[in-house]
């Protein structure tokens, strides 16, 4: 199979008609062996009720449903991971990315050999609360990650297939899907100035809470990616810095003691009544505890069963 469209979604029942024809018609008229790859995301309207009448009509059409809202990295995931096509193209149900974009990002993976291809809506229809996070985002993403690419988040992608059967996605962490393939050493990203459209249908599905949660996730992407086989090299560190630290400071404090007396000088305050023993104190007791977390978390990672399981509902395959 040439390509699988993959269209996470949330409420967009109004959209996903034309949507779907648009798809069909684009990859018709380019001769592609496609699959148009749905997942309801725990949708509350009738989106998998239409679902269910396109695949009357559209054969190609195969859908998987939450039982909840779990977000779109988790939809993504299930979708990557019963994608059956040789270039994965991921695009949003709201009707704001264009189909037509398709036979050039499929052309530019199979012909000039890229692992990944970003979509750039270079010119934007969202709102400022939208695009003014979207611009610090992608900033700080190219500032950690040296990926030059102007657009992490865009929902228009495309992927060999070898990368979405490799690389796991949660939480909101699908914003960073090309650092993400980067780590796991997919190093050829390009990236595609696409057609932005205007909201045709429904509302933004963007919250104040994903801006939050968006820089958690970048962080917990880089650590992971530096360090998520190797914990213990980061808290391993941190401890024994932290311990030899409070270490040497107790020693010299006891020792600058046992100077006085060796040596008859009046001593002006005991060891506990110095702030610095208490800091040596608190650097041991640190040390100790970043060294045992590493510890553990050595021992987690090695033992570290699935993250990603969700409960479907009812699938069309």
């Amino acid at each position: 199979m040439d390509i699988s469209v993959v269209i996470p979604l949330f409420n967009e029942d109004e959209s996903l008609p034309e949507l779907t024809t648009w798809i069909a018609r684009v990859m018709d008229a380019n001769n592609f062996s496609y699959e148009i790859l749905f997942v309801d995301d725990g949708s509350t309207d009738t989106s998998w009720q239409v679902i269910e009448g396109l695949k009357k009509t559209y054969p190609a059409v195969k859908a998987i449903k939450f039982r909840r809202n779990y977000g779109k990295s988790a939809a993504l995931n299930v979708a990557f991971e019963a994608s059956q096509g040789d270039v994965i193209i991921t695009m949003d149900a709201d009707l704001q990315d264009s189909p037509d974009e398709i036979p050039e990002l499929y052309r530019r993976i199979r012909e000039e050999k890229f692992d990944l291809i970003s979509g750039w809506k270079k010119k934007r229809y969202d709102p400022i609360t939208k695009t003014i996070p979207t611009k610090l985002f992608n900033a700080a993403t190219r500032k950690m990650s040296g990926i030059q690419l102007n657009d992490f988040n865009c929902g228009l992608k495309a992927y060999r297939s070898d990368v979405v059967k490799t690389i796991e996605v949660y939480g909101e962490m699908h914003r960073y899907i090309p650092v993400i393939a980067k780590w796991a050493g997919f190093k050829k990203i390009g990236e595609q100035v696409v057609e932005h459209r205007a909201r045709k249908y429904g509302v933004t599905k963007f919250g104040f809470s994903r801006f939050i949660n968006g820089f958690l996730d970048l962080l917990s992407i880089f650590f992971v990616g530096k360090f998520g086989k190797r914990p213990m090299h980061f808290f391993g560190s941190l401890g024994v810095l932290s311990f030899m630290i409070g270490t040497i400071m107790a020693l010299w404090i006891i020792g600058e003691k046992l100077y006085h007396i060796s040596m008859n000088l009046p001593i002006r305050r005991e060891v506990t009544e110095q702030p610095g023993f208490y800091i040596a104190l608190v650097a041991i007791i640190v040390g100790s505890q970043l060294f045992l977390t590493g510890f553990v978390a050595e021992l987690v990672t090695r033992n570290a069963t699935e993250r990603n399981k969700y409960l479907i509902e009812k699938e069309i395959l």
